[in-house]
C-alpha cells in the first residue's frame, strides 16, 4: 500500500465500507481538507522553531495523524475529481521548475515573480 493507487483504494474502500460518498461531495472534500490542514498548524501554533525542533519527538505522533487526515482527503478529491496525482504531481514539479530555476531561486525564499 506504498504507491498512490493503493492508498487511494484503502482511503476509498475505508469511505465505501461506511456509505460516506454520499457526504463527499467536492466542496465537503475541499472543506475537510482544509480543516485537517488547519489542524496541522495548530500542533505549532504559538512555537518557535526551537520549541518545535525540542518537541517534535512528542509532536511526531500527532503530526503523523493529522497528515494523514489531510492526505486521506486529498486522495479521495483526487480520485472523485478524477485526477490522477502521479501524472498531476510531476507535472506540477516540471512546471515549477521552469518558475523556479536552480541558478535563481536556490537558498532564496522568494516568490518567482521577485527572483
Amino acid at each position: 500500500m506504498k504507491d498512490l493507487a493503493g492508498l487511494t483504494e484503502a482511503v476509498r474502500a475505508f469511505r465505501d465500507e461506511r456509505d460516506w460518498r454520499q457526504f463527499h461531495h467536492p466542496k465537503d472534500l475541499a472543506m475537510a481538507l482544509s480543516i485537517e490542514a488547519a489542524e496541522v498548524l495548530e500542533l505549532f501554533r504559538f512555537k518557535s522553531p526551537e520549541q518545535i525542533s525540542g518537541e517534535m519527538d512528542g509532536l511526531r505522533p500527532r503530526l503523523a495523524e493529522e497528515l494523514s487526515d489531510v492526505l486521506c482527503f486529498v486522495l479521495l478529491m483526487a480520485d472523485d475529481c478524477g485526477i490522477d496525482l502521479s501524472q498531476a504531481l510531476p507535472a506540477k514539479l516540471a512546471q515549477n521548475a521552469l518558475k523556479y530555476p536552480v541558478e535563481l531561486a536556490r537558498g532564496k525564499n522568494l516568490k518567482y515573480d521577485q527572483l
